[in-house]
């Protein structure tokens, strides 16, 4: 019996554990990441950085940009992948729209890196958390059809009448759920630390610590810690990152936009030894067209360095 045998059948017959009762394997283990002194990063950007351009279905707006123009528009800035939001997609969805998606990537040259959706996991076992979890695994088998290696997970707030650490318990529970059907897809789960019960690192460690599955790993986002020492922070959470956005601005103590140090950021990745992409998620006021192309050479400079 091999070690994560051993350790798997420790586990088995528990029940749903939080932080420290749960061994680091049973995760994405920062001991597992093996990498090479000076490896490049790859870099990529996210659909949401167009989002004003993009159509929206669930919003009933039609835009000016798919996301095959979205594909070459990365493309041409010279980026590795880009990343397909799930608000963009056309809707119904079928599998021809999302094989072409995927033959349009391709022969631009593009990586699917990520497939970012919205969905909330604090809900107590019940019908709400089932639609959350049956929509869920769609969003699971579109990612595994597309060839994208992560899913961009959301936890949520706590639901009226719920408390921070019964929240946590239910996103533990239902992440246990979605992990074992996303291995079978061999698809990873990724965390976002997106506000409400994984708004602070300790809250997003927690969860991640207690959930029992190695395909369960952490989508950081550099500019969605507000406290009061956000790069000490994601440096917390890097050694669990499967997925790695870029915001161009900070937010410490929840105060005024402060302009991100990349470089910083980098080094926080690589003492992390993650060696994945880091998508450029822009959120800044400027426009797109113009300020993406010009923050993406920015990181080009300072991953090359």
């Amino acid at each position: 019996m091999n070690r994560r045998q051993l350790l798997s059948a420790g586990m088995a017959g528990a029940g749903v554990a939080l932080a420290g009762a749960v061994p680091a394997a049973a995760h994405v283990d920062p001991a597992e990441r093996k990498t090479t002194p000076g490896a490049p990063f790859k870099l990529a950007v996210a659909a949401y950085s167009y989002r004003q351009l993009l159509p929206e279905p669930r919003r009933d707006r039609k835009g000016t940009m798919s996301l095959f123009d979205f594909i070459r528009t990365a493309a041409e800035m010279g980026t590795d992948g880009v990343e397909l939001t799930e608000y963009y997609f056309d809707k119904p969805l079928t599998p021809d729209y999302l094989m072409r998606l995927k033959r349009s990537a391709h022969l631009w040259g593009q990586s699917i890196t990520g497939t970012p959706i919205g969905n909330t996991f604090t809900h107590p076992a019940g019908a709400e958390r089932d639609r959350e979890i049956e929509a869920y695994k769609k969003w699971v088998d579109v990612s595994a059809d597309l060839g994208s290696p992560a899913i961009r997970t959301f936890a949520g707030n706590a639901p009226k009448g719920v408390s921070e650490s019964d929240a946590r318990r239910n996103v533990v529970e239902t992440l246990n759920v979605v992990c074992e059907y996303a291995a079978k897809r061999g698809v990873f789960v990724g965390l976002e630390n997106h506000g409400g019960v994984v708004a602070t690192a300790d809250g997003l460690l927690e969860i991640v610590r207690a959930v029992q599955s190695p395909w369960l790993g952490i989508n950081l986002d550099t500019g969605n810690f507000r406290t009061a020492d956000p790069y000490g922070d994601l440096a917390r959470c890097a050694p669990y990152a499967v997925t790695v956005q870029y915001k161009v601005e900070m937010f410490p103590n929840g105060g005024k936009a402060e302009p991100a140090d990349f470089a910083r950021v980098v080094k926080i990745l690589r003492d992390a030894n993650y060696r994945g992409f880091i998508t450029l998620e822009y959120e800044a006021k400027e426009d797109p067209m113009t300020a993406v192309p010009r923050h993406l050479a920015e990181m080009r400079k300072a991953m090359s360095g």
